[in-house]
């Protein structure tokens, strides 16, 4: 054993004799006797004999190996790892950075905190009280006077706590509604193009239809189209639905039972249309065979020939859709001041239309709700009835507060799709079996919640009516309850 030890001591001098000379690096490599040793005398044990030691050096020769010839790009590995560390340390979130305030704009929060006391505001009012300050330069004297304004007017926008803020808003869009002009069409600016509006634009909206009864659009075209009267009629072309009855001539022989389609090139130009293009989309329909005449027109022959087959395909033909967009019926071209050349449409089909080249994507409108849901998504829907319906009842000349409408917005896409405030809608998932009885079809809603054993828990308004207790509303939601106590009855009585 004491040998052993000697010997282990001497590889280790000589180990870190050969490691440490740079000349003796490449013979480190090989496999020594002595390292066979160190391998074996790292733990040693009484049991241990010389051919287990063989098998154990053996199996640990390759891992010396591999230790020794990863002493060169140490140095290397060593510089990436500190690299990587000083890039996660960069990586790390940085705290957000407070913008800097200059120094007028800090003495004016503190001249606004003064003028407020005790009384409160929120703090977006203040940052837009401080840029309309220093905007308008407002003296320091003034300030009081302008908070106290903004107080007054904040005062008196506020709700107050447990407010049936539902019902106000019902009354506020229902008691105008009412009053409306029945005006069902209305030139909206531009010539032949009929829109819904009044009442009947409120309840499409409101009923969130899946076509609205006159759908049309305004198209803005983008910088390079808007200003050029060519490329801006190029772009109406290839939206405006085009049919073969509008640009060719169809006469069937009833004799020989062929049909014959003469085009007009005046009308082909200006719908930016080619002879061999049309004979591709003729010859796309069944049971037809179109082939191109001397004199340009288009000969179309019968699979089937008989008079039957030839006038339903005659038909057929008329209606034949050769470019344009589904849906899109009529078009109207209108240079507006300030904006140069608009199209608007007479229908609406908001998939196609964006992927048109020229169409501005950002700004055309569409008056179809629930088609905006599905391409730009439901808060895109929610600002589009709010708009909608802001428009409508500010064109009768009715002022309605916006949040109102804003209230059935939020309502009707709440939970992620565009909802109506009806029986198939909002009015009749309520989770209370007398709401649901109070608004329409009264027994078949007790019916079935007598058949499913449903609870009504009286939370809401109708139900607390119906059964004839306070409403969980305003002074209906404060439970108040007095604790009396005996007074100290004096010493002397």
């Amino acid at each position: 054993m004491a040998s052993a030890k000697k010997q282990s001591k001497k590889t280790k001098k000589e180990t870190t004799k050969k490691t440490t000379s740079p000349k003796t690096r490449k013979t480190v490599t090989k496999e020594s006797p002595v390292a066979k040793k160190k391998a074996t005398t790292k733990k040693p044990t009484k049991t241990s004999t010389k051919k287990k030691t063989t098998k154990e050096t053996a199996k640990k020769t390759p891992v010396v190996k591999k230790k020794t010839t990863a002493k060169k790009p140490a140095k290397t590995a060593t510089k990436t790892t500190k690299k990587t560390e000083q890039k996660e340390v960069s990586e790390k979130p940085k705290a957000p950075v407070k913008p800097v305030m200059s120094k007028e704009e800090k003495s004016i929060r503190d001249d606004i905190d003064k003028a407020l006391g005790s009384s409160y505001l929120p703090s977006g009012i203040i940052d837009e009280l401080v840029t309309f300050v220093l905007d308008k330069k407002i003296q320091k004297k003034n300030i009081t006077s302008v908070i106290e304004r903004v107080l007054v007017d904040f005062d008196q926008n506020r709700i107050d706590p447990s407010e049936a803020c539902g019902i106000v808003g019902a009354q506020s869009i229902g008691e105008p509604g009412t009053q409306m002009t029945m005006r069902t069409f209305h030139y909206a600016g531009v010539a032949e193009i009929n829109v819904t509006l009044g009442l009947p634009r409120l309840i499409e909206i409101v009923d969130a239809r899946s076509v609205p009864s006159t759908p049309m659009m305004n198209i803005f075209l983008t910088e390079e189209y808007r200003h050029d009267q060519q490329k801006a009629k190029t772009v109406a072309n290839q939206i405006e639905i085009t049919e073969l009855n509008d640009i060719a001539d169809l006469q069937a022989d009833l004799t020989n039972l062929v049909i014959t389609v003469k085009p007009d090139e005046e009308t082909l130009k200006n719908k930016g249309l080619s002879f061999d293009e049309l004979l591709e989309v003729i010859s796309k329909v069944r049971k037809i065979d179109a082939k191109k005449q001397k004199n340009k027109s288009i000969k179309v022959t019968l699979d089937d020939p008989s008079y039957k087959t030839l006038l339903d395909i005659n038909e057929k033909l008329k209606n034949l859709k050769v470019k344009g967009v589904d849906g899109i019926n009529r078009i109207i071209i209108r240079k507006e001041p300030g904006e140069g050349y608009v199209i608007y449409s007479e229908g609406s089909n908001l998939e196609e239309v964006l992927q048109i080249e020229g169409v501005d994507k950002y700004r055309t409108e569409t008056n179809d709700i629930q088609s905006v849901g599905r391409v730009l998504g439901v808060e895109a829907a929610r600002n589009m009835i709010i708009q909608e319906a802001h428009n409508t009842l500010s064109e009768q000349g009715l002022n309605v507060d916006k949040r109102h409408i804003m209230l059935v917005a939020d309502l009707m896409t709440a939970d992620g799709e565009i909802k109506a405030i009806g029986r198939h809608g909002i009015s009749g998932e309520k989770t209370s079996v007398l709401s649901r009885a109070a608004f329409e079809i009264t027994v078949n809603h007790l019916l079935h919640a007598s058949r499913k054993g449903e609870i009504d828990d009286l939370e809401g308004v109708a139900e607390n009516i119906i059964v004839g207790q306070p409403v969980n509303l305003g002074t209906g939601a404060i439970e108040l309850a007095m604790k009396r106590t005996k007074k100290p009855k004096k010493k002397g009585s």
